[in-house]
């Protein structure tokens, strides 16, 4: 039998602290024998800290999983360090033996059992840095053509998965809007040919009302002289009667 019943892994428990935030981290119990291993998980500030599951069994050649939540804090240690430790228990258990059958009496320091116990400390880090924003400049620099192409095939930071959900009804929008602007062209060019009809018909009033205008005046003229002719041939008439009977 190996000399450790169930491998904890990692070493210590790793939290990135940060003040009035609850944060949680992991531990991974391997059971490398071909027994049921039982557990149990202490620590020297119980109210500290929560894990799930406290107890329970390992089976043979497998692992289990424990979550471990350090309540939220309002304030920091000095220095960053801690004094908490934990401790894991582990004892083989009878074949077949389950989450509920774990107890304190498989525990219990007798004559001739193991009790396999690993201690843990405490490690405060600092928490992840957020990623540093990009300059405003360098993302006006960048041109989607300079994007890379992903494996599979669409534009890295552009792909299709990228488009916004209302990219149809601005389509649209778009095409209403063209729609519009061609039925107000349309409006402009029949007013603009309607304006052009009307100064053509007021033209063309224009010059029959000159071309009238100038015949009226022919038509007086002309017959002013004609008037005035048969008046003088009247006359002239009368005087050659008028001598005609002196004669006679």
């Amino acid at each position: 039998m190996p000399s450790e019943m169930l491998s904890v892994q990692p070493g210590e428990l790793q939290f990135p602290f940060e003040l009035k935030k609850q944060i949680s981290c992991s531990l991974r119990l391997v059971n490398n024998t071909n027994s049921y291993v039982a557990f149990k998980v202490k620590t020297t500030s119980p109210k500290k800290y929560c894990v799930r599951p406290n107890t329970g069994v390992v089976l043979p050649q497998s692992s289990s999983d424990i979550t471990v939540t350090m309540q939220a804090q309002r304030e920091a240690p000095p220095d960053m360090q801690c004094k908490d430790k934990f401790l894991v228990q582990s004892v083989i258990a009878p074949h077949g033996t389950t989450a509920k059958d774990v107890s304190q009496d498989l525990f219990n320091k007798e004559i001739g059992k193991e009790i396999h116990e690993s201690k843990l400390r405490v490690v405060y880090t600092a928490p992840p840095q957020p990623p540093s924003p990009v300059p405003e400049s360098a993302e006006e620099g960048l041109s989607p053509k300079a994007s890379p192409l992903a494996p599979n095939g669409d534009w890295g930071p552009f792909s299709k998965d990228a488009i916004p959900k209302d990219l149809s009804e601005l389509k649209a929008k778009l095409t209403e809007a063209r729609a519009a602007l061609t039925a107000l062209t349309e409006e402009r060019n029949a007013a603009v040919q309607h304006s052009q009809r009307l100064r053509q018909e007021l033209k063309n009033a224009n010059i029959d009302a000159q071309t009238a205008l100038s015949r009226g005046r022919t038509q007086t003229v002309i017959k002013e002289p004609g008037f005035s002719f048969l008046f003088v041939f009247l006359v002239g008439l009368l005087g050659i009667l008028v001598g005609y009977l002196i004669r006679s």
